[in-house]
């Protein structure tokens, strides 16, 4: 490790990586060797957890070579040196932002989009003329073994490499000085990271999680609103950091959008068989779901197949946020529905627990609207949508407090690699004389008057 972190400083330190043009090429290449390979890609990912060519490509190739195309086509503009205005104290004179790479950066990706929560931070990271060493979650061993031969094989070891390994080889890469770390993963993993960077004083990005509501007023578009939502909690089998992780419905319509939920899951047949479902990732996320499904409360579902490591689609009803499905995000394809009377304590209820990664409203009231986006933190969402909204690489992605810090895609992503730095640039054929000696109060009145220009 410590020989590959040498490799990428010196390869930082010859300056290639800050060449646009070398930038472009290498995410050119990048596009092309996972465009080129995508059958090898879907087969290791469908091996690993049972994911269909249809879901590995629309939710996770398609977003990386989106966040591609995107940065190749902008990059020149986000590089570019930035006017901005100068003061009058610093008259004559012009001001100016011009980002630099930070420099070698350390991408710790996720098990259950691995390669589009590997992938994405690496094209950030290449946009703004960073080396990269990539560390794929374990658990996934196929796709992380894939990743490793494509880049290994086509990339220079200096400027970006993957490395694989479990919890040790994370633990022995956080004890090595990078420029740059960015994380995908679990809060408590989150906060490991956080340390070992704060020794360093390493700028991180985290990319956290949290329980994620909907809210579901009694205005809604009912049948939209279920089919949206449980495409969205049910994608991935509920493996999917901004899945709606629990909804808060109006009584009013509560016991019909019980039912409504039921049709629509039942319309959609999720199914291994049918390539529209996934399995767990592992035994001990199989273990800790079926810890969360109080029989009591299950309205719909709650079966679970050991042998295939499937737990079907399941909702959960009369649940009340002293349960133990409330305490901790659940990852997993368990829906706990909530009744409300009152927004306003259904919002305080929510305000309760930490700051989720996700919101979603779903409502035709405007006024209902905005009173959740004004008073509920978060990091991103939606209205009348839920998901969706990591598709757009013009929206920032990411989340607040203890669901992440930083965000990224397209322009978000290439400032979150780079160091901003702002410079003010004087000519000298001209100085103002006010700050040198001697001092007066006649010269300290002119810089309060120049102060408030």
């Amino acid at each position: 490790m410590q020989e590959i972190v040498q490799l990428q400083r010196e390869f930082f330190n010859s300056n290639i990586s800050r060449d646009i043009s070398f930038r472009k090429e290498q995410l050119r290449n990048l596009l092309s060797l996972l465009k080129s390979n995508e059958a090898e890609l879907c087969e290791a990912i469908h091996t690993d957890f049972g994911k269909s060519e249809f879901e590995t490509i629309a939710t996770e190739l398609e977003v990386v070579y989106k966040d591609i195309r995107k940065t190749l086509k902008h990059l020149h503009r986000w590089a570019e040196e930035r006017r901005i205005p100068t003061n009058l104290l610093n008259f004559p004179g012009r001001s100016y932002l011009r980002s630099e790479p930070l420099g070698v950066s350390l991408i710790i990706g996720a098990w259950n989009y691995p390669y589009q929560l590997s992938l994405a931070p690496a094209v950030a990271a290449i946009a703004a003329g960073c080396t990269v060493i990539l560390k794929p979650s374990e658990l996934p061993a196929r796709t992380s073994a894939i990743m490793a031969k494509l880049i290994n094989t086509t990339f220079d070891k200096g400027f970006f490499h993957v490395i694989e390994g479990g919890v040790e080889v994370t633990t022995e890469l956080l004890k090595q000085k990078f420029d740059k770390i960015f994380f995908t993963g679990s809060t408590r993993v989150g906060r490991i990271v956080y340390e070992a960077a704060a020794r360093q004083l390493t700028p991180v990005t985290l990319e956290l999680g949290g329980k994620s509501p909907a809210f579901v007023t009694h205005d809604c578009n009912l049948k939209m609103t279920v089919k949206r939502l449980i495409w969205a909690k049910f994608l991935n089998a509920g493996q999917t950091c901004i899945a709606p992780d629990y909804v808060m419905v109006d009584n009013g319509i509560k016991q019909k959008f019980l039912e409504q939920c039921v049709r629509e899951i039942i319309k959609r047949n999720y199914s291994l068989d049918d390539q529209n479902y996934v399995q767990i990732i592992n035994d001990a996320n199989l273990e800790r779901l079926s810890v969360l499904i109080d029989k009591e409360k299950v309205f719909f579902g709650g079966e679970i197949d050991v042998d295939n490591r499937s737990v079907m689609p399941t909702i959960l009803t009369e649940i009340s946020f002293d349960d133990a499905i409330m305490k901790d995000e659940i990852f997993g394809p368990l829906l706990p529905v909530i009744g409300y009377d009152d927004l306003d304590k259904a919002i305080q209820q929510v305000r309760s627990l930490p700051r989720p990664l996700s919101c979603y409203v779903f409502s035709k009231n405007e006024e209902s609207r905005e009173k959740i986006l004004n008073e509920v933190s978060f990091g991103g969402g939606g209205v009348n949508e839920a998901v969706m909204h990591i598709t757009n690489m013009d929206l920032p992605f990411g989340g607040v407090g203890p669901s992440g810090i930083g965000k990224y895609h397209g322009e978000a992503g290439f400032r979150e690699f780079s160091n901003i730095k702002g410079v003010l640039s004087k000519p000298t054929w001209f100085e103002l004389n006010l700050k040198y000696s001697p001092l007066s109060k006649t010269k300290l009145s002119w810089i309060r008057r120049f102060f408030k220009f």
